[in-house]
């Protein structure tokens, strides 16, 4: 026995936090320990061995919950009870379904802004960084959540610097995750920080999970803002939904609105926060994608069907927008059972 203190890690469990983020994420710790064990148990030459009951953990995961009426938290949970540790990484779960109301937990903003005084990592899944938001600490940080909440996320906290393309965001002592299984991913990022690479690759190996890499705009879906209230702009984006192929300038944009070209492209971009050929680009690239999912169609087939006369033009926007090429996204993506799967790319 070395005395070694194993590093805590606390879950955040605030009321309606995702039950499988906050046991999943137990789980991961747990078995990046067992590796752990198992590679530091012996010296660099000798052969790993399984871990055993006696061996001293690497980390301690701890379950913190709220005290009733007194808005400050407590261990629940913990997996090695008895032993001390000091919390080195606090985890802030996912939402059960969507962005927490504001004040959702009285206590957690200044929990959390008093962990990060006294020097832990905190991280964050999912709609739980708009508990961490509450405290202030990511005023001005650049930082990642569900692509469906972004906007809201914006709203109440304009300062923050949003970037949905990204799964995982790692500031070193801020760690933000974006989709609601993104706590897989920000688990093995964590753990190669924490106890190195070899054992966060044996804990996806173990897992069967893709090592951290993933982008969160593989998975986004443009869904065109509608609600503004310009009964003009949303008939054209309306049109453009129906007959989304050939090019559209703005000159004819402008025409069917009924309005200049000035003033049209001024109100569009109030609109819809784009420019109308991005706009139309994203429009494109989604009934690509669909395409890719659902047909035997080959990507020249597909470029010509959304509007792209150039297939390497097609092929180069894709992978901006999206981040794979489209063969990539069609092997990942493809619907199973799909005979596409089978079509050259």
């Amino acid at each position: 026995m070395t005395g070694r203190a194993p590093s805590e890690i606390a879950i955040l469990c605030y009321p309606e936090a995702q039950t499988t983020c906050v046991h999943g994420l137990t789980d991961l710790f747990m078995y990046a320990d067992y590796f752990a064990r198992m590679h530091g148990a012996q010296s660099p030459a000798e052969t790993p061995r399984p871990a055993e009951p006696g061996d001293e953990p690497f980390v301690r995961v701890t379950h913190w919950h709220e005290r009733p009426g007194n808005a400050d938290f407590e261990r629940g949970f913990e997996s090695c009870p008895g032993m001390d540790s000091k919390i080195r990484l606090v985890i802030v779960p996912a939402y059960q379904l969507g962005p927490p109301e504001p004040n959702h937990s009285p206590g957690a903003a200044a929990w959390l802004a008093r962990m990060h005084a006294d020097g832990a990592v905190i991280a964050t899944v999912c709609g739980g960084v708009f508990l961490l938001a509450e405290s202030g600490l990511l005023d001005g940080r650049r930082i990642t959540t569900h692509w469906k909440f972004a906007a809201e996320l914006k709203r109440r906290f304009p300062d923050l610097r949003i970037d949905v393309d990204r799964l995982v965001i790692d500031e070193q002592d801020i760690v933000t995750a974006g989709g609601v299984l993104a706590w897989i991913d920000l688990g093995l990022t964590l753990v190669e920080r924490l106890l190195g690479h070899t054992v966060m690759i044996s804990t996806a190996r173990f897992m069967l999970a893709d090592p951290p890499g993933r982008e969160q705009r593989y998975y986004d879906e443009f869904a065109p803002p509608l609600l503004h209230g310009d009964k003009v702009i949303l008939a054209i984006q309306h049109w453009l939904q129906t007959d989304n192929g050939a090019a559209c300038s703005v000159d004819t944009l402008a025409k069917r609105a009924g309005l200049g070209a000035r003033t049209f492209l001024r109100r569009f971009v109030k609109a819809t926060g784009m420019k109308p050929s991005e706009y139309h680009q994203r429009l494109r690239i989604g009934r690509s994608r669909e395409l890719l999912e659902f047909t035997r169609d080959t990507v020249e087939q597909i470029a010509l069907a959304v509007g792209y006369e150039d297939t390497s033009g097609f092929r180069r926007t894709f992978k901006r927008v999206i981040g794979l090429s489209p063969a990539e996204y069609r092997r990942r993506f493809q619907h199973r059972g799909n005979p596409a799967a089978h079509v050259a790319a």
